[in-house]
């Protein structure tokens, strides 16, 4: 059930996903800062490629918003769904405090490693498999999305901003 322990691996994500019967696949990568460039060192599509954001909630907790890669996040459906009036993107401290562990923008898509609440857009359920950080900006996980869906207990909801393509004149 899951593959050996790399140095760059969080050792702790690598038990949480042993721990509840998610296979796994860790991948090494060349140092990949960004999500898209991530999914490229990996040699994944970008579409399968979960990122993190984590925002910041009214009553000052935090949670996990999770997109495919190519999509950006809409901080008023997100805050829709986590049923708050608004919420804002964590700053890199923040982030830092929320996930000790892990390198700062390379947390892993399971907010239950931090005691955080999760929702994910629904463009990820078009996936047999996704990946995302595993803690590094060196190393990535696969898993079987039902897998991870399962263990999760992850919510779904409409979390990406939509593309807006008609001349800037022609927008309300």
């Amino acid at each position: 059930m899951g593959a050996s322990t790399t140095s760059y691996a969080d050792p702790g994500l690598l038990a949480w996903l042993t721990d509840h019967e998610v296979e796994y696949e860790v991948h090494e990568h060349a140092e990949a800062m960004t999500a898209r460039a991530t999914a490229k060192a990996e040699g994944v599509d970008a579409h399968t490629f979960a990122k993190v954001v984590a925002v910041r909630l009214p009553d000052g907790g935090a949670a996990f918003a999770i997109l495919e890669t190519t999509d950006q996040l809409d901080l008023h459906k997100t805050a829709r769904a986590f049923e708050v009036d608004a919420v804002r993107l964590l700053t890199e401290g923040e982030m830092a405090v929320i996930t000790p562990h892990c390198e700062i923008g390379a947390a892993p898509a399971i907010g239950s490693l931090y005691g955080l609440a999760m929702v994910a857009d629904h463009a990820l359920r078009d996936d047999d498999a996704i990946s995302f950080n595993a803690g590094s900006h060196r190393c990535s996980v696969r898993v079987e999305r039902m897998a991870w869906e399962r263990a999760t207990g992850v919510a779904y909801a409409d979390l990406a901003a939509t593309a807006d393509d008609r001349p800037a004149w022609s927008r309300s």
